[in-house]
């Protein structure tokens, strides 16, 4: 596909990396395929309605965690237990929590970092340079909003071209 990886898979066995810009469901296959392709193996929720016969199974085998996306604090609490339950999980959540243009980002990988103590890393995807990679650590306070501003801050800086750079809003 003509894309190359920034990085190798992450260290630790427990990690969340994070997938920005997310403007579109080729930002799974894009992340699927670089992951597996450095040897690591990764989870990431994906809306609940994705998961019909035929491509459920597919995307179940691939990683994908069907989210209900009306019940956020349930999912965060469920995901919570799954990290302190499984030896060995990098879960993959985009923070915008949607494909649409979005200013405000969710703090759900917050909360989840902070209560099972893993690493956060800046994973990418840039279209314009045809890179993905799971990116560097980035270190976490106790206050998610601010954090979360920074975060946004930070990938701005970076200018990653997302698929659909009218739904990535860097401003």
């Amino acid at each position: 596909m003509g894309w190359k990886a920034t990085e190798p898979k992450v260290p630790e066995k427990k990690c969340i990396i994070l997938g920005v810009p997310h403007t579109s469901i080729y930002d799974f296959v894009v992340g699927y395929i670089y992951y597996r392709s450095v040897g690591g193996k990764m989870k990431t929720m994906i809306k609940k309605e994705a998961f019909f016969w035929p491509l459920g199974p597919i995307l179940r085998s691939m990683g994908g965690i069907p989210v209900d996306r009306g019940h956020a604090e349930g999912l965060v609490r469920s995901l919570i237990h799954e990290m302190e339950s499984d030896e060995d999980l990098h879960l993959v959540i985009c923070p915008e929590g949607t494909r649409r243009a979005t200013r405000r980002w969710k703090t759900g990988y917050h909360t989840i970092a902070r209560e099972t103590g893993i690493p956060v890393y800046m994973g990418h995807f840039d279209y314009a340079k045809k890179e993905v990679g799971r990116g560097e650590i980035f270190e976490l306070s106790d206050n998610a909003r601010e954090d979360t501003n920074r975060l946004q801050t930070l990938y701005r800086e970076k200018n990653y071209v997302a698929k659909y750079p009218e739904c990535y809003i860097t401003e």
